[in-house]
Formats: C-alpha cells, structure tokens, sequence
C-alpha cells in the first residue's frame, strides 16, 4: 500500500514538470520543432501566439496560405503564428520532413512549426492537455485555431471554418497588439 503511494507520488512530481503550467502565470511548454530542437511558448511571453493544428491533405489545408498572410501582415508588431501538423485525424503526411516540404512547395511557409504532434485525446501534448483543461476547448478537426495572450492565457479559440485572417481573428490579434 504505501509503495504504491510513493508511485503515484513520482508519477505526479514527473507530469507536473512535463506539462505546461496552467493558471496565472499562463501557458508554457515546448515543442519538437519541424527544423529540429525546439520550440518554446515561453520564449513567446509578451506576444500573441496563434497555435493552429494543421493537416496537409485536408480540406482546409488552403488555410496556410491565410496563417501566412497573418503573420506576414503582424509578425514585425509581435505576432507569432505557430503551425502544429498533427495526422489525429489521419490526414497528415507520414513524415515531418515530407510536412515540411509540402508547405515550402506549395505555400512557401516561413512561421515556426512543430514536428507532427498528438492533440487531442490521451497522448495529446502537454500544451493541448492544458488548454483543454483550462478552457475545455480540444480540436475536434484540423486547423483549429487558439489565441494565447502576452500574459500566456487563453484569449480565444476558433474551429476550422474560421479563416486565419479572418476579420473575426485580426480583430482580436490587433487588440493584444495595440
């Protein structure tokens, strides 16, 4: 019995320095980047970040030409966009390379982007864990789309039809901008 307490005790103490931390402070955590290493949301602090699960053979693929329009248009004023390719609907490429190269070919892609990465469901990424737990909101398709803060806090959340550059999403990135 107690043995089993000191396990569920070092597991607890090995997913709380896993997971992002949630709550005032905001968001964090880090991700595999699709170029190698990786990347962290909070070396993103003090800047809007749109995370967006992506897919290359899906139907709203066509929005990475909007997420690349977005973070042309606010990039110099602080806004990041991140692309999270992820195949939990089964229509990613096999390969983070094969990923990469689509997007460099047919939407000269230049935002950060992760390596493919679960979000949803148990093996979700510790950043989707979050955000799911702090807000319930879980991609339920690709492309996706949550607004985190300067603060680190989840400002917003859109499903897929709603277009990156979209009045709905510009609106709210200017106000965090401004």
């Amino acid at each position: 019995m107690f043995g089993h307490i000191l396990i569920r005790l070092a597991l607890l103490s090995c997913l709380a320095f896993a997971a992002p931390a949630v709550g005032a402070t905001g968001l964090s955590g880090t991700f595999a980047s699709i170029d190698g290493g990786t990347l962290s949301v909070e070396s993103w602090r003090g800047r809007p970040v749109l995370v967006v699960n992506t897919a290359s053979r899906c139907g709203f693929t066509g929005q990475y030409d909007g997420l690349q329009r977005l973070y042309e248009r606010y990039r110099d004023r602080g806004l990041v966009v991140l692309a999270v390719p992820s195949n939990d609907f089964r229509q990613e490429l096999g390969t983070a390379q094969e990923v990469k190269e689509f997007c460099a070919l047919n939407f000269a892609l230049d935002l950060p982007m992760t390596d493919i990465t679960q979000v949803r469901g148990p093996d979700a990424h510790p950043f989707y864990a979050a955000v799911a737990a702090e807000t319930g909101f879980v991609p339920s398709w690709n492309f996706n789309k949550i607004l985190i803060g300067p603060d680190g806090t989840v400002v917003d959340t859109w499903r897929a039809a709603v277009e990156p550059d979209s009045p709905a999403i510009r609106d709210r990135v200017e106000a965090l901008l401004d």
